[in-house]
Order: structure tokens, then C-alpha cells, then sequence
């Protein structure tokens, strides 16, 4: 059976192009649209590049050493979910599906697993295990991430979820590391 086969079977079986289209549906609404796009911009790296600047210059010695963790953790993890998506070549909702729009524009060809889920995961997590007084800002921002991946119709949920294990098991894996 060919690997695209198998991802059609999958939405078949699990719903998620019926998923995908509902959440979808919710960029009909304007300032949601753009809320999603400027959360999916924002996750691209930039919050992300912001916060090992602010842990590098406000946290002294643990904000470099979180900061660094997290930089050597991230090119890991991009290498890791490049492969993935090189191997997998999952077509990415809107491609797949006429009905699905995508407002931008995504980073790469294929949809599994969600790049910018896995980071925001993993990042979260080496984070927090340094400075858990992060955890209102971070958790919150990183489910936006996930959330705006299959809003914007570039992943499937089971790319996200599949993104957030990988991403946690990678940080847990880099703590135990360090």
C-alpha cells in the first residue's frame, strides 16, 4: 500500500478531514483568521528566538545554560521532524482537500509531523523545567500553536498530537541529558 493511500485511509477511518474542515471553517470570521496567522508567525521561531535572547540576557548563568539547552535541543528536533516528513510525505490538508483553504503559506511541502508543534512542545518543556514561573505565558501559547496548525488547514490533528509526544519526548530525553 502507498503512503498516500495509507493517510487516506486514516482520514477515512478517524474523522479528520471532517475535523479539519470544521476548525477550518472558523477563519470565515475575520479577526480570527488573523489571530491564527499571527500565532502561526510567531511560532515560525520568533517568540521562540525572543525567548532564549530574554533567558540569555535576563537570566544570568541558568537563563544561558536553559537558553542553550533549548537552542542545541531545537536543532534536533528540526532535524528530526525533517526526516519524519521527508519519510512520511503526507500531503497537508489543503492540498488534499479542495474544501480547506490555507490563508498562509506553509514552510515546507508535507504535513506530518507539525513542525512548529513539536518545537513549541519541546521548547515549553526545557523552559519550564528551568523556569516554571513561565508556565501562564508558555502553555498557553504553545496550545495556540497547536491549535493554529489545523485552524490554518497545514496539519491534521494526528500531525499535532504526533508532533506534541515527539516534542515531549525529546525534552524529557535533553533534561535527562543534561
Amino acid at each position: 500500500m502507498s503512503a498516500a493511500r495509507l493517510w487516506r485511509n486514516l482520514e477515512h477511518l478517524s474523522g479528520e478531514s471532517r475535523l479539519c474542515l470544521a476548525c477550518n471553517r472558523w477563519l470565515l470570521r475575520a479577526r480570527i483568521a488573523d489571530f491564527f496567522g499571527a500565532i502561526s508567525r510567531l511560532g515560525d521561531g520568533v517568540f521562540w528566538y525572543a525567548l532564549m535572547l530574554a533567558l540569555t540576557t535576563l537570566g544570568g548563568a541558568p537563563g544561558r545554560r536553559a537558553a542553550l539547552q533549548m537552542a542545541l535541543t531545537g536543532l534536533v528536533a528540526a532535524a528530526l521532524y525533517r526526516l519524519l516528513k521527508r519519510c512520511t510525505r503526507r500531503p497537508r490538508p489543503f492540498r488534499a482537500h479542495r474544501q480547506i483553504i490555507a490563508p498562509v503559506a506553509p514552510l515546507d511541502e508535507f504535513s506530518f509531523p507539525s513542525g512548529h508543534t513539536l518545537h513549541a512542545v519541546t521548547f515549553t518543556i526545557l523552559a519550564l523545567a528551568h523556569f516554571p514561573m513561565l508556565a501562564p505565558l508558555l502553555i498557553p501559547f504553545a496550545l495556540l500553536v497547536a491549535a493554529s496548525r489545523v485552524v490554518l488547514g497545514l496539519h491534521y490533528p494526528s500531525d499535532v498530537l504526533a508532533a506534541a509526544l515527539i516534542g515531549g519526548a525529546l525534552a524529557t530525553l535533553s533534561l535527562r541529558i543534561a
